[in-house]
């Protein structure tokens, strides 16, 4: 891939870019480069979605599999228009309930309204409407749906903060808006409606099933979301995790490919509080043994127990929105102190707590253990 020079545009203490930074972000989409910016679930790395030149850009700084869908941004309802062959009742009630917001909804693609690469040549497309200011006002200024995964190297752990993008894709795209840290730490949920106020989880993220029932809808999950070792019913069917054995393209993105990984071995162990730890240590302390350096992903409440080259503390099981939040720039930090065997507890299945375990679960590339 060639070389480019990145733009870095730092946002200031109201977490906001001047009006000429916001311009020259947006005249760089418009012509075709890609420009990373803030959501409030990770940081995106954007594109032309009409543009299949500027949108294979994205897949080349990325490294990522070109059957892999991408979401499209909007900041308008009224972009749908160009966008959407037609909108249920259900998915109208999904938008006015969580728009602008952490879901995204596959919806049935206009002929042409985006480029193929988009939809990894499905008759669907995924869109969702960020919460993020900065987000937003990009997307209107650039006056065109945009394409946008996150702004990572393909498989990495996805960035949750401008130096991250830095660090994965300097040098590899246009530019980056700076809009400090993000809030929600995990990508959007993703959806397709499947009846009447019915709907079919195809990934879990940063709309909880919790909140999807409680505005009275009816969840189901896709066999491909990732949750089936949770305890979670599945329907439909199972997308494999390997691009050779599943030649079909994934319906949404993170239903196929592992994503998310730290450098070094990561395996999940669930089970009681007291096995799991037990495991953990003793694997730890086998590998250390071996000369391996070693890591363990903990929590507030049971880092402390644990000895290992790196013990890091993802945030409180009582509370796993800042575990989600902290989740990335965890494993990032692992790389950082150069752990080769990382051992992480599972989290309970509930709220946010199910899309953080799918996470946990790509990153350790399907390495579980039930410790008991």
């Amino acid at each position: 891939m060639t070389t480019t020079s990145t733009v870095y545009w730092r946002s200031g203490a109201a977490g906001a870019v001047s009006a000429k930074e916001l311009q020259e972000a947006a005249d760089l989409l418009r012509s075709g480069g890609t420009v990373a910016f803030p959501t409030e679930t990770v940081y995106g790395l954007g594109a032309d979605a009409r543009s299949t030149a500027a949108v294979e850009s994205v897949f080349q700084a990325k490294g990522r599999p070109s059957d892999n869908p991408l979401i499209v941004h909007i900041a308008d309802e009224r972009q749908l228009e160009g966008l959407a062959a037609s909108l249920t009742e259900t998915e109208r009630g999904l938008m006015k309930s969580f728009w602008p917001g952490p879901l995204t909804l596959v919806l049935p693609v206009l002929p042409d309204a985006v480029s193929p690469r988009v939809t990894a040549g499905l008759d669907t497309v995924a869109v969702r409407m960020p919460d993020h200011p900065l987000a937003l006002a990009l997307i209107r200024e650039a006056g065109c749906p945009v394409a946008a995964p996150s702004a990572n190297r393909s498989g990495r752990p996805s960035p949750t903060a401008a130096s991250h993008v830095l660090e994965d894709l300097a040098g590899r795209i246009g530019g980056v808006l700076d809009g400090g840290a993000t809030g929600v730490g995990l990508e959007s949920t993703v959806v397709e409606a499947v009846g009447e106020r019915s709907v079919r989880i195809l990934r879990p993220g940063g709309v909880t099933p919790e909140q999807l029932r409680a505005a009275g809808y009816a969840v189901e999950f896709d066999a491909g979301a990732g949750i089936e070792a949770f305890g979670q019913p599945v329907s439909g069917s199972a997308v494999s995790e390997t691009a050779a054995s599943q030649p079909t393209a994934p319906r949404s993105p993170g239903m196929k490919y592992a994503h998310y990984a730290p450098r070094g071995e990561m395996t999940l162990v669930s089970g009681s509080a007291e096995a799991v730890r037990a495991y953990i240590q003793a694997k730890a302390d086998a590998a250390s043994a071996l000369g391996l350096r070693t890591g363990i992903l903990a929590y507030e409440e049971t880092a402390a127990s644990y000895r290992a080259d790196a013990v890091l503390a993802c945030g409180s099981l009582g509370k796993l929105e800042s575990a989600a939040r902290s989740l990335y720039a965890v494993l990032r930090e692992f790389d950082e102190l150069g752990a080769e065997r990382i051992w992480a507890e599972a989290c309970p299945s509930d709220g946010i707590g199910l899309a953080l375990l799918n996470r946990l679960a790509k990153a350790a590339g399907g390495r579980q253990v039930d410790a008991g």
